[in-house]
């Protein structure tokens, strides 16, 4: 009995020194001016003749770091890097980069991550209504791919 409590334990013990670890390197620049980085990648994307992404998160938030894994898998990455321009805007605890949120049409009560999908020039060509993206952790990696093949740049 009592082997079986600290297996339990150090089971458990294990679990949170691997969620630490994974959250160890911010997704999202907390003092960042999210407006100036919107203007940033639609210049960016109007040269380069790519879409934005716009990525509303929180370093807090599990789905929002796996999310990230899956953009940043070899098939997916290649993908985003051709086609898109990504902009990470932290929302903290639902308290900031509000009015983009609102701007945008990405209604955060649904949860995050939340994307919205710019042209090159900065108009809106989708935002998620019903919080598609939250639970991006029961996603399967070609969900996450269909959605960025459908939403790249017609060439």
């Amino acid at each position: 009995m009592k082997l079986c409590i600290r297996l339990t334990a150090s089971l458990v013990f294990l679990g949170a020194v691997i969620l630490l670890a994974a959250f160890k390197d911010p997704l999202f620049d907390e003092k960042a001016d999210a407006n100036k980085q919107v203007q940033a990648a639609i210049a960016q994307a109007t040269r380069e003749g790519k879409n934005i992404i716009l990525d509303f998160g929180a370093n807090w938030c599990g789905d929002c770091h796996f999310l990230d894994a899956q953009m940043e898998k070899p098939e997916l990455a290649g993908l985003i890097k051709a086609n898109y321009v990504v902009v990470d805007i932290d929302v903290g605890k639902f308290d900031k980069n509000l009015d983009l949120a609102e701007k945008y049409h990405v209604p955060l009560s649904k949860g995050i991550p939340a994307l919205a999908v710019l042209d090159s020039h900065g108009k809106l060509l989708y935002s998620q209504e019903h919080g598609e993206f939250e639970s991006a952790r029961r996603m399967k990696f070609e969900d996450f791919k269909t959605f960025f093949e459908q939403w790249k740049p017609k060439k």
